[in-house]
């Protein structure tokens, strides 16, 4: 039997499961997000789920900042990928880009990955927690020069969720890194 966290602790969890329970069922009526609720509690204490360990700080100035260069990025690479797909067609060479990530926690990992994936023209193929690694399969990548810079754009994104809402320590190992 496993230790179960306090009530406090997973509230985010629980409340973030009525969000999308409430979301499936396009119902955001009181019963039915009671209802969710109850889901919640009984899937929190009765499945094993890994603990959300979050650092407990949110930059909304970091988070706008992030917002807007992921909208950019989001706009840029659709236009990219419908220029490939019109001009070059399926002659287009792919490859699979391993990117080392600085943070070691499951939350920042998981949110670089999606983040990643949300962009057109990458998508994660595969995650090693042990070593923080994301395996990302890219379109149009010709080069070692061209899987570099992905590499260093995936880190930058990392970087940039970490100001966000990383840990006090991995804000300090950033800043370090910087200079």
């Amino acid at each position: 039997m496993r230790k179960h966290a306090p009530f406090v602790q997973e509230l985010p969890l629980i409340v973030w499961l009525v969000l999308i329970w409430g979301s499936l069922w396009r119902d955001f009526s009181g019963s039915n997000l009671l209802f969710g609720a109850l889901i919640a509690m009984v899937v929190t204490r009765f499945f094993y789920l890994p603990p959300v360990e979050l650092s407990g700080r949110f930059n909304i100035l970091h988070a706008v900042t992030f917002g807007v260069r992921f909208f950019g990025k989001v706009v840029v690479a659709s236009l990219e990928v419908f220029w490939l797909a019109v001009r070059r067609g399926p002659h287009i060479r792919n490859a699979v880009v391993a990117v080392q990530l600085r943070s070691s926690s499951d939350f920042i990992v998981t949110a670089t990955g999606h983040t990643l994936t949300l962009i057109p023209g990458s998508l994660v193929v595969d995650v090693d927690r042990s070593t923080s690694t994301l395996y990302l399969h890219c379109l149009n990548v010709k080069t070692p020069e061209e899987a570099d810079a992905i590499r260093q754009d995936a880190r930058s994104v990392e970087a940039q969720i970490i100001r966000v809402l990383g840990s006090r320590d991995e804000l300090d190992r950033l800043r370090e890194e910087r200079s």
